[in-house]
């Protein structure tokens, strides 16, 4: 008996200590290649997105490749054409630049020397009068006469010794010239396209081949096993069809709203503001506040009095607490049901694994997962810790 449970007790903290070592491979892989991880998880989410129009056209008789074909041009040239738009808004953006740096350095100054004065009352109120009245002596002998210059041999001796010429090649080798700075700056952004470039490529063949990867993926299990996993690839589309296209309606609909009302307000480049502010108002917990950077943005160099931006900023805020507390729960919560804490602790995660785009993917594999587990008797519990 001792012998038994001195070996439970050895082999215990080696299973902890396996599964804590794969946890962390697992964290590094998905950190160190983020990239490649993003690009397919992007492709996957398409995939299961544009699943049904494909299927509208089999309904027309037409194959599988052709329909994927079809399905894969119609989304690019639905971002081709919102890309021109954005586009040729900000050209005319661009054109007044100038304008909005003017009121930009105006209004830096003005709260630079609010800054200042209030540094300087602060100064009055906790200095001692003290030394304030050394101050001023210090400031009386200062303004006395210099003294007599000292002789040019003193002079010569005081002065510091010259730099070496060594050490100003050597600095000179030290700056780095711009050619590489620049390099190294498009670098990041060549790996993205690069990679990028791969998406619509990958959202074919995965739509394309969607039968036999099924056929595939559940070959993988056998006896009850492969229902469950049948389930599972069901369950995760339906989420992702539910998050993404839930979260696309509500984008056009506050996009809309959003255009007419900074039109109405007579902000410039509504067709531009509109859509930017509403997308940033669909990430979770910080969407509010980034909403409101392109209309008051668009606002500064025609806008000087706080009242307009109260306004615009009470009339944005009302869309956006319209659009979540409303829309958002019949068009998306009632397929993901993802408890709040387990959100935060998931846009946490992949925030700081994959950045700005951890934050926009984060739910959906989150989702993704309960749905896995909701299918999983072994991990149901883990489905019931995340739902709602």
């Amino acid at each position: 008996m001792e012998l038994l449970s001195t070996s439970f007790s050895v082999r215990k903290p080696k299973v902890t200590g396996s599964f804590l070592a794969g946890l962390a491979a697992v964290v590094a892989l998905l950190y160190f290649g983020r990239i490649f991880f993003i690009t397919v998880t992007t492709a996957v989410i398409l995939a299961f997105i544009l699943d049904p129009l494909v299927a509208l056209f089999m309904r027309m008789r037409m194959p599988r490749g052709l329909a994927s074909f079809f399905t894969c041009s119609l989304a690019l040239l639905f971002v081709y054409f919102g890309v021109l738009a954005f586009y040729t808004q900000a050209l005319g953006l661009l054109a007044d630049l100038p304008a909005y740096s003017e009121r930009i350095n105006e209004l830096v100054d003005v709260v630079v020397s609010k800054l200042e004065h209030t540094e300087a009352s602060i100064n009055n109120l906790v200095v001692p009068k003290r030394l304030q009245r050394e101050g001023k002596t210090a400031q009386i002998i200062s303004a006395q006469p210099p003294a007599p210059q000292k002789s040019a041999s003193k002079r010569r001796s005081a002065e510091p010794p010259p730099l070496p010429a060594i050490q100003e090649v050597r600095l000179s080798q030290e700056k780095e010239p711009i050619v590489n700075t620049v390099y190294s700056y498009l670098r990041s952004f060549y790996d993205v396209l690069l990679m990028a470039s791969f998406v619509p490529f990958l959202v074919y063949f995965m739509l394309s081949w969607r039968d036999h990867l099924r056929r595939g993926f559940l070959h993988l299990f056998e006896g009850p096993d492969r229902m469950v996993a049948g389930k599972s690839w069901e369950g995760i589309a339906d989420m992702a069809r539910a998050y993404v296209v839930g979260n696309f309606i509500l984008g056009l609909f506050l996009s809309v709203a959003s255009s007419l009302l900074f039109w109405y307000a007579g902000l410039p480049y509504p067709l531009l503001v509109g859509p930017v502010s509403a997308f940033l108002s669909l990430i979770p917990y910080i969407g509010m506040p980034l909403a409101l950077i392109p209309p008051f943005f668009a606002a500064l160099p025609l806008h000087t009095k706080v009242g307009f931006y109260l306004v615009i900023g009470s009339s944005v805020a009302f869309l956006h607490l319209l659009a979540l507390n409303l829309l958002y729960p019949k068009l998306v919560g009632a397929r993901v049901h993802l408890n709040p804490l387990a959100v935060t602790i998931s846009l946490m995660f992949w925030g700081t694994l994959w950045g700005a785009a951890g934050l926009v993917l984060g739910i959906p594999i989150t989702a993704g997962l309960k749905a896995v587990c909701d299918n999983v008797r072994q991990l149901e519990p883990f489905g019931k810790l995340l739902g709602d």
